[in-house]
C-alpha cells in the first residue's frame, strides 16, 4: 500500500525470517557466532535466551541455514526443529523421530531410542552433524528438560552425537537454577543472551531494512527524534520495532507525510496499544527492556568471527536478493523444510554465488578454528 509512495520495492518490516532483511545487530552477531561455533566444535548443549520478541527464532533460523549451506557431502547435516515443546515424554521422542525422518520399526520407547541412537551413528561416520534444536524452550515440562539431558548422553569418546540447542525465554534461566536440575545446567557448554537494541543498532536495524526493501534515498525516512521515539515506546524489541515502524509507514502514506514525523509515531503507537503496555510492564516492574535480566551471558564476539560471519550474512543476503524462491516454499512447509528447499534451489541457480559463499564460510570455519586455539593457548 506505501511502497510506491516511499519508493520501496516491498515492504521492509514484514514480521518473518525472510534472509533479505536479517541484520546482523551486535547482540544477534555474537549470538549467531557463538551457536555455529559450538555446533560446528560440537560441543553437545548449546543455550540461548531473550526477552519476546528479540530475535531468538531469526537467530536460530539463520544459523541453520549457514550449516545447511556447509552441508556438503563431507560435511552433512541432519537436524530436528521443534517449534512447540509443550509434549509428553512419548510425543516429544515421537516428533524427533519424524523431523529426523527416522524409520521405527516399533512404537515402544526402545525401539525408538534404538532408531535414533542407530542415526546419530551414521551420521557421525559420515562427517556429519545431527542437530536438535527446541524453540520457546521455557515451556519445557521438567519430565521433558531430563529427557533431553538424557538424549545429550549420547556421545562417541572423541565428541558429542548430538548438538542440541534450547532457545527461549529469560525464565528458562530459573528453571535451570533450580537445584533439581544441576546435572542438566552442568552439561551446558555454551550461552548466549539476546537482549533489545539501543538507539545506535535501532538505526542500523531500520536503515538496512530499508535498502534491503530498495530504498535509496538521500535522507532517511525516520529521523533522528523519531527513531529516538521508537526506541523509547518499544523498548529495543525487533518485533515491536518492526510493527510500529510498519504503522508508521502506513500512517504517513494515508497522511501524504514524506518523513515519519512525531506525530505519525504517536498514532501508530495508539493504534497498537504500545503506551498501555508500556503501563502494564511498569505496574509489573518487568519491562522488556531491562538490563536486570541474569543468569545468561552475552557472548563477546572474536573480531576475526564477527568479521567472517558478516561477509557470510551479507554474500548469503545478496544471493537471497538475486534468486527468489518464494514459489518453492509452502506455507505449510517446517522452518527446517523451507531451509532445504531455499538453499537447494539458490545452490542450483545461482552457481556464481555458491563460490562466494562457500568461500565465505571457509572463511568464517577458519577464523573459528584460530579462535580455538588461541583460547586453548590461554
Amino acid at each position: 500500500m506505501y511502497t510506491t509512495f516511499y519508493n520501496l520495492r516491498e515492504e521492509p518490516f514484514r514480521l518473518t525470517s525472510d534472509p533479505r532483511f536479517f541484520h546482523l545487530s551486535e547482540p544477534h552477531a555474537a549470538a549467531l557466532a557463538s551457536l555455529i561455533e559450538a555446533v560446528m566444535r560440537r560441543k553437545g548443549f548449546v543455550l540461548m535466551t531473550g526477552p519476546i520478541g528479540t530475535g531468538k527464532t531469526t537467530v536460530v533460523h539463520t544459523a541453520l541455514q549457514i550449516l545447511s549451506e556447509r552441508a556438503t557431502t563431507a560435511h552433512p547435516i541432519s537436524s530436528a526443529f521443534i517449534l512447540n515443546p509443550t509434549l509428553s515424554r512419548e510425543e516429544f521422542l515421537e516428533t524427533i523421530l519424524t523431523e529426523f525422518e527416522i524409520p521405527c520399526m516399533g512404537n515402544s520407547k526402545p525401539a525408538r531410542l534404538s532408531a535414533l541412537q542407530q542415526m546419530l551413528l551414521d551420521t557421525q561416520r559420515r562427517g556429519g552433524t545431527s542437530l536438535l534444536l527446541v524453540d520457546e524452550a521455557h515451556l519445557l515440562s521438567p519430565e521433558l528438560l531430563e529427557e533431553i539431558r538424557l538424549l545429550s548422553n549420547a556421545d562417541t569418546y572423541q565428541e558429542k552425537l548430538l548438538q542440541i540447542v534450547l532457545c527461549g525465554q529469560p525464565e528458562l534461566l530459573g528453571i535451570l537454577r533450580k537445584p533439581e536440575m544441576r546435572a542438566l545446567r552442568q552439561r551446558v557448554a555454551s550461552s548466549c543472551l539476546l537482549r533489545p537494541l539501543n538507539l545506535a543498532e535501532v538505526r542500523a536495524y531500520v536503515a538496512e531494512r530499508l535498502r534491503s526493501a530498495g530504498f535509496r534515498g538521500a535522507a532517511s525516512l525516520f529521523p533522528t527524534q523519531v527513531l529516538q521515539e521508537i526506541v523509547r515506546l518499544t523498548e529495543g524489541v525487533p518485533r515491536l520495532i518492526n510493527l510500529l515502524c510498519d504503522a508508521c509507514l502506513t500512517n504517513g502514506y494515508k497522511a501524504r507525510r514524506p518523513v515519519i514525523d512525531l506525530l505519525t509515531v504517536e498514532e501508530a503507537a495508539s493504534e497498537l496499544g504500545l503506551h498501555e503496555a508500556q503501563i502494564e510492564q511498569a505496574n509489573e516492574g518487568n519491562g522488556a527492556g531491562s538490563a536486570g535480566i541474569t543468569g545468561g551471558t552475552e557472548v563477546v564476539r572474536d573480531d576475526e568471527i564477527g568479521s567472517a560471519l558478516d561477509r557470510l550474512v551479507q554474500a548469503m543476503k545478496k544471493r537471497s536478493a538475486f534468486v527468489r524462491v518464494a514459489d518453492a516454499i509452502r506455507p505449510d512447509m517446517s522452518i527446517k523444510k523451507q531451509v532445504a528447499v531455499a538453499v537447494s534451489a539458490m545452490q542450483e541457480k545461482d552457481p556464481v554465488g555458491n563460490k562466494i559463499i562457500e568461500s565465505a564460510v571457509d572463511v568464517l570455519v577458519q577464523a573459528m578454528k584460530l579462535h580455538r586455539t588461541s583460547s586453548m593457548e590461554l
